[in-house]
């Protein structure tokens, strides 16, 4: 069975950084394009960022831009998440997911930011910032 496993969330105090790591267990992150989303208290999931199955392209949302990066390892199957300069607005759970379909990555930027790309997803890791 094909699973994603988030790692690396935390507490930390605003200003900081943490590194999030999704592996993908019993399959491959090879050809499919991968994401971050998260979902913070009362409300609803969000897209965060993408990076598409080449790894030439990727899209951050804009309150993340400058701020954190999104990376892959195809030889480790994990994709990864920098984010810097932490706010406590940042402070949500988040989720990595894959793509449905290999290959996949739409020009279209309202497409590979949509949930209904993915069809894979991990469980989630929190992340907290303290002001």
């Amino acid at each position: 069975q094909v699973q994603l496993v988030e790692s690396g969330g935390g507490l930390v105090r605003a200003g900081d950084s943490l590194s999030l790591s999704c592996a993908v267990s019993g399959g491959t992150t090879y050809l499919y394009t991968m994401a971050w989303f998260r979902r913070a208290p009362g409300s609803e999931r969000e897209f965060v960022a993408t990076i598409s199955w080449s790894g030439e392209s990727s899209q951050l949302v804009d309150a993340v831009k400058g701020r954190f990066a999104i990376s892959r390892d195809d030889s480790k199957n994990t994709v990864y998440l920098q984010m810097n300069g932490l706010i406590p607005g940042d402070s949500a759970i988040y989720y990595c997911a894959r793509a449905a379909t290999v290959g996949w990555y739409n020009p279209n930027p309202a497409e590979h930011t949509a949930e209904r790309g993915y069809d894979l997803w991990g469980q989630g890791t929190q992340v907290t910032v303290s002001s």
